[in-house]
């Protein structure tokens, strides 16, 4: 383990990304005021739908884009403007970026030899990192000879042979197919955690965010939304568009009956809860609010306290996925013990019980 786990290796301070369109009318913000810390030894992941921002942040951090104001700061170090070539970055592209006529063994010890190192240490490194990669078997092969798969590993044995302060990684999985995809996440992240590099990760996959990520960016039109661990992000979603970001959320409306120091009292469709109090959100009685509610926060109880009509019913193999109508309000809920509770009919009218300690009213 690194000695500086825990403290910062990489400060990302106010940047500002902008892009004047052809007609010079209107000035577009990419990247609009952002600040990150990112730890060392840690994988951040930049997530958010497609034109938030997060490719343009990856490419200045990596030195292909410069920003219009702000600082990359790496290891104290002010790096802004420095060029690709002279950071101590390793990049995996989407698409790989191998060169096609080279091997894989040339493709992998490409960067040594830009770095003029010796041949012994070149082919002992070099041999190293296939080893690691498992590509040993396929050296002598062009990319063309390889899979998806394979590609992907070449891909990263390039960026990592160097022994670089961060990798960076820009969707590097969404060429390949779903089984692949889960299975070549946790090889990468199982890798990143051996070799301790600082890495910052871009995807619009919320699932893959979760499965790899120490800390999660969430951005949204240039702009920082939230930045936590994936249960904070998760379970405790700052606004509307987080809740729906992150998991699926029903963003139901509920009155507010009563606010103490520790919990405030919801009317729910007539339905009385109870929740946990917003320390720094001042509520009152009488307030509307809206709630985030994940579909399995819910469960079928006979004993619950929330009588609904079943709209719609998916089975999807391990659960089943209901639309459920709550007096003028619909949401999602799932269950995964459908082979006890049966399969419910559309028009059918069932108890569920709500998990209020989980719910998160949105300020």
């Amino acid at each position: 383990m690194n000695s500086n786990t825990g403290s910062d290796l990489v400060k990302v301070e106010n940047l500002v990304k902008v892009f004047t369109s052809r007609d010079k009318k209107k000035d577009f913000y990419a990247v609009d005021n952002v600040s990150i810390n990112f730890k060392y030894g840690e994988l951040t992941t930049l997530l958010g739908p497609s034109g938030c921002g997060k490719t343009t942040t990856l490419r200045m951090l990596a030195g292909f884009e410069f920003p219009t104001s702000g600082k990359v700061i790496v290891d104290g170090k002010d790096i802004t403007m420095q060029t690709p070539n002279k950071r101590d970055v390793g990049m995996v592209f989407q698409n790989y970026a191998l060169f096609p006529h080279l091997t894989v063994y040339e493709n992998v010890s490409y960067g040594l030899k830009i770095k003029k190192v010796g041949k012994a240490e070149l082919k002992n490194r070099t041999e190293k990192i296939l080893s690691l990669m498992q590509l040993e078997k396929m050296k002598d092969r062009t990319p063309s000879e390889l899979s998806g798969g394979q590609q992907q590993r070449v891909a990263i044995a390039r960026a990592i042979i160097t022994e670089p302060k961060i990798l960076l990684f820009d969707e590097p999985l969404s060429n390949l197919d779903a089984k692949l995809r889960q299975y070549m996440r946790m090889e990468l992240r199982n890798l990143q955690r051996r070799l301790g590099i600082t890495s910052v990760y871009v995807t619009h996959d919320q699932e893959e965010a979760m499965a790899i990520s120490d800390q999660i960016v969430i951005l949204n039109k240039g702009q920082i939304q939230q930045v936590g661990s994936p249960l904070e992000v998760y379970l405790n979603p700052v606004n509307k568009f987080v809740a729906n970001f992150v998991g699926n959320s029903d963003i139901l409306q509920a009155s507010i009956n009563k606010v103490t120091e520790k919990s405030i009292g919801l009317s729910l469709e007539g339905t009385n809860i109870q929740v946990k109090s917003i320390l720094d959100h001042k509520f009152k009685k009488g307030d509307l609010v809206d709630c985030a509610i994940k579909p399995e926060f819910w469960s079928i109880d006979d004993e619950g306290n929330f009588l609904v009509e079943i709209i719609q019913a998916t089975f999807l193999g391990s659960y089943m996925e209901y639309l459920a109508k709550l007096g003028e309000q619909s949401f999602t809920f799932v269950d995964y013990y459908y082979y006890e509770n049966g399969q419910k009919e559309i028009g059918s009218k069932i108890w569920l019980r709500l998990r209020n300690d989980l719910i998160k009213v949105l300020e």
